[in-house]
């Protein structure tokens, strides 16, 4: 479980970290699919060994850029119409 991984502290910045990157979003973070994926980078750079609110906060921020690039493409996809064939 993560609380037995890390202290109390780590996971106080785990959490701020969560929450900065979740304010990049055009929905603040409100979907749990984006906060989960933003929270599993977060995770996966805690254990890496750097827990230092600076270091989980910019992989947090790393995350919400990627979460706001597929979004980007989707809509440009989205706009995209095909012609259709004759």
């Amino acid at each position: 479980m993560i609380t037995e991984k890390f202290n109390s502290r780590t996971l106080a910045n785990m959490e701020v970290a969560l929450e900065r990157a979740c304010r990049l979003l055009a929905n603040g973070g409100e979907r749990h699919e984006h906060r989960r994926y933003i929270a599993s980078r977060i995770l996966a750079h805690a254990e890496t060994g750097d827990k230092t609110l600076d270091g989980l906060t910019e992989a947090g921020t790393v995350a919400a850029r990627v979460l706001r690039a597929r979004a980007k493409a989707r809509q440009s996809n989205a706009g995209h119409v095909s012609p259709s064939p004759r």
